[in-house]
């Protein structure tokens, strides 16, 4: 039992130093279906109708490079946290008036923060 224990602890001692373990994406969910017609995912994948929501979570609203942004996005002063995001995917006009984002909102608040959710894990 010491033995497992000496080698457990000097993996932990390994992967933290290291920089420690990176956590998977959590599962797409169902509700994203709608959202995954313009946006991309994947780290690195190009823009698409929507830009690429790989990373969004702490990012400025209308920062993704090579992609043409409202100028209401961008005048916007948003920054993408799990608040910021579950209102935006609600109701996209409210919170940012002059989007040029078609999508009406996911009006049912457990699958917007579901959404939400899942595009914050979207990092390294």
């Amino acid at each position: 039992m010491r033995r497992w224990s000496l080698v457990m602890g000097a993996l932990l001692v390994t992967v933290g130093v290291a920089g420690g373990v990176e956590a998977a994406p959590l599962a797409k969910p169902g509700s994203f279906a709608m959202c995954g017609v313009c946006h991309k995912v994947d780290e690195g994948a190009p823009n698409g109708v929507g830009p690429n929501l790989w990373g969004i979570g702490g990012r400025k609203a209308g920062a993704v490079a090579g992609y043409s942004y409202s100028p209401a996005m961008q005048k916007s002063g948003v920054t993408w946290t799990r608040e910021q995001l579950i209102a935006y995917i609600s109701d996209p006009r409210s919170v940012v008036p002059g989007t040029k984002m078609a999508f009406a909102g996911q009006k049912n608040p457990k699958q917007a923060a579901a959404i939400a959710d899942y595009l914050l894990s979207l990092k390294k």
